[in-house]
């Protein structure tokens, strides 16, 4: 542990000038360690003397203010604790944009293999059926939004596009146009299915962390992201479906796939903001450019056209 005023790096620095001003821990002995994980921040454990609660700070990354609604993230991560999705949340350093929570000490980050045992995807979708069913959060933020915001800001730093962008681009137009003729459903969205993001306790409950891209957005979309990121195969998507609605849908499966490939467009593209502006120690260029493969591959499904329609 470090003791406040030992701070050597910038952000440890940036760190203690901001927890000195918690009221409620003036005038007690405060320590901090650096949290791994995360793509867009710089993360602590925060011990304040006499008090047995662990806390986790988060010091935004540079340029996150460009795509992270901190209010927002603030509103969803209140809303997560309310409904015993998330950790509980303190507002000492609100006035700062600085996010504190619990540390959640007693449990771990997943990883992709406890995404393969059937049993943790169930308990996953009903975290998410709850996350769903919630009241609207502040910010609307589709994909869509997600994407011509990121598409703006590439334009605006000079950063990285593939040969094929403009194809890219016009696929996701496509995509968009049939998904708002079929109407969207918008419900409260975590956004960000990392292995990280999930918080497993001895007992195999769950806690979601990580609030910053939460958003009202489309109800598939959440779930197809969370597909995605964890490469599951299409029998799995059949039985998170079933899983989720009661039943299983073509349609809702279609629907499915083609979110699929925005959340890998938007993915890509936010990569290539990263890329221009991040301090952190991270190849987003290459997670960019991966990204914009598997986008790739399943636009060029030769069901890709039967998937639109089926919307």
């Amino acid at each position: 542990m470090i003791e406040v005023g030992s701070g050597r790096s910038d952000t440890e620095r940036s760190l203690e000038a901001a927890i000195v001003q918690v009221e409620a821990w003036k005038g007690r002995r405060l320590s901090y360690q650096p949290v791994s994980g995360g793509i867009s921040n710089t993360n602590f454990r925060v011990t304040v003397e006499q008090d047995p609660v662990g806390y986790f700070v988060k010091i935004p990354g540079r340029g996150t203010e460009m795509f992270i609604d901190r209010n927002a993230a603030r509103a969803a991560s209140r809303q997560a604790e309310v409904i015993g999705v998330g950790p509980r949340t303190f507002d000492f350093l609100d006035h700062l944009d600085i996010e504190v929570s619990e540390f959640l000490a007693d449990r771990r980050a997943s990883t992709h293999r406890d995404f393969v045992d059937p049993a943790f995807r169930a308990n996953v979708v009903q975290i998410y059926r709850r996350l769903h069913a919630a009241s609207p959060l502040p910010l609307t933020k589709t994909v869509f939004d997600m994407i011509e915001e990121h598409y703006e800001q590439v334009r605006q730093l000079g950063g990285h596009w593939p040969e094929d962008h403009a194809w890219l681009y016009r696929q996701y137009q496509q995509a968009r146009a049939a998904l708002e003729a079929a109407g969207l459903d918008l419900v409260p969205c975590f956004n960000d299915p990392m292995p990280g993001n999930f918080l497993v306790g001895e007992d195999g409950s769950i806690k979601l962390i990580d609030f910053e891209y939460a958003s009202n957005n489309e109800r598939l979309y959440d779930l197809a992201i969370w597909s995605g990121e964890h490469f599951f195969p299409e029998d799995v998507e059949q039985e998170i479906i079933e899983a989720y609605f009661g039943r299983y849908d073509k349609r809702w499966h279609a629907r499915f796939i083609v979110h699929k490939a925005l959340a890998d467009i938007k993915w890509s593209t936010w990569a290539m903001v990263q890329n221009r502006l991040s301090t952190l120690d991270f190849d987003f260029y290459k997670y960019g450019i991966w990204k914009h493969m598997r986008a790739r591959s399943i636009i060029h499904d030769p069901r890709w056209p039967l998937f639109l329609k089926a919307l």
